[in-house]
């Protein structure tokens, strides 16, 4: 697995300061974390890869918006989350359709829905949760890194995981059974 780690907090508050090298350099550092949060998210490679560059340009034009230095991995997933849900919702009537034809258009339509839709389920978690969660299934440390780098015990931080996966679970159960219950309301009613 390749560097998952964010840069420096030296690094993130020079770049606060506005110092350029600082501000260039907290953007290459950042890039490979952004575009995996984007290939997570987005329901195309080419959303994906237009919805890290967009939380680039983003990081680079506001870094000075940030609050918190280690809030970064967090400000970034969010903007990365936007901007997929945004593509997502602006479903482009001019871009051709893959080769794979006329049924693969409703399925990647149903993807990007199903992408946002785990983004807010992310996003609705309490943040303890949430950084757990993010940090070990998004950016992919070891759940002992994980523990260390957030101060929990192994146990303290497999079980918030372990709360976190299942509340994401439950809203995104939530969001499919009223579609089901719908069919099974259109088949009642129809006896003579």
């Amino acid at each position: 697995m390749g560097d998952t780690s964010w840069p420096a907090d030296h690094l993130i508050v020079a770049a606060q300061r506005g110092d350029i090298d600082a501000i260039t350099a907290l953007v290459s550092g950042s890039h490979p974390n952004v575009r995996r949060f984007a290939r997570s998210l987005c329901a195309t490679p080419e959303d994906a890869e237009d919805a890290a560059q967009e939380a680039l340009i983003i990081l680079y034009r506001k870094i000075g918006m940030l609050r918190a230095s280690g809030a970064l991995a967090s400000w970034m997933f969010r903007i990365v989350r936007n901007e997929c849900l945004r593509r997502a919702r602006t479903m482009r009537a001019d871009a051709p359709l893959p080769d794979a034809a006329v049924r693969s258009a409703e399925d990647v339509a149903l993807q990007r829905i199903e992408a946002g839709e785990v983004a807010a389920a992310v996003a609705a978690l309490p943040a303890e949760q949430r950084r757990v969660l993010i940090m070990r299934d998004i950016q992919g440390y070891s759940g002992r890194m994980v523990a260390e780098a957030l101060g929990l015990s192994t146990a303290a931080m497999k079980s918030r995981l372990h709360r976190a996966r299942t509340a994401v679970q439950r809203s995104l159960r939530a969001t499919s059974e009223p579609a089901s219950g719908d069919a099974h309301d259109d088949s009642q009613g129809r006896r003579s």
